[in-house]
């Protein structure tokens, strides 16, 4: 398991996390895109996510300065908004699991190649001036305030490849996946502790189930 440690000033945040070996990127089987195609219709007809997730959530990421608004709107309500407007992505095997559970929770999710995060992580504040490209046209996302999964290395320094809005390019999946690491940003405020581990859990056992995963653990962090 990642040694992930979280360092946010924050009693109420919980993370719930997911990580799995040898795993193998590709397209999405049949019954994974049924379960996606059911619960995007479900989505598309309700008020998703609830209010009082909604506002957790939002509430969550304003402690450290960050504005969760417009562009910037955690990613949970982003793919929500897709479903009802009748374009959720679909991008391959993994990147499905993660957004299925997503779109089941409410609760945004970082899913990144865990050879890019290393075995050592944090969860903190963007720093001002802290920057990374989050898409292939190269733009960038102001990282300041904002809670951030971070690689630590070897030195102790620690660089942002993930957060509730959008991944960095650096720490995405790419056809060469094998191991990937899962987080799940949560507020107590929105779920309890056991709900939120048997969240964690599905996630994992789904990256076996449709990723390949060899092997896959869960945790719930705080």
């Amino acid at each position: 398991m990642i040694d992930l440690r979280v360092t946010l000033n924050d009693a109420e945040f919980a993370a719930g996390v997911a990580v799995a070996y040898q795993v193998s990127v590709g397209p999405s089987p049949p019954e994974l895109s049924q379960r996606i195609e059911q619960l995007v219709a479900r989505r598309a007809a309700e008020e998703f996510p609830p209010p009082n997730i909604r506002q957790a959530i939002r509430d969550m990421l304003r402690k450290g300065g960050f504005k969760p608004a417009g562009r910037n709107k955690p990613a949970s309500e982003y793919l929500a908004q897709a479903a009802r407007e009748g374009r959720f992505p679909r991008i391959d095997n993994l990147v499905d699991v993660n957004n299925l559970v997503s779109l089941e929770s409410g609760l945004p999710i970082s899913l990144l190649d865990l050879d890019a995060v290393g075995p050592r992580a944090e969860i903190r504040y963007g720093r001002e001036g802290e920057k990374y490209v989050f898409n292939a046209a190269g733009q960038e996302i102001d990282l300041g305030g904002l809670m951030c999964l971070c690689r630590v290395d070897e030195s102790g320094a620690s660089t942002p490849l993930g957060n509730p809005i959008k991944d960095s390019m650096a720490g995405k999946l790419t056809p060469r996946t094998r191991n990937v690491v899962g987080v799940i940003y949560a507020s107590t405020r929105a779920i309890d502790t056991p709900s939120l581990q048997r969240i964690a859990a599905e996630f994992a056992t789904l990256l076996q189930q449709f990723g390949g995963a060899a092997d896959a653990q869960n945790a719930v962090l705080r």
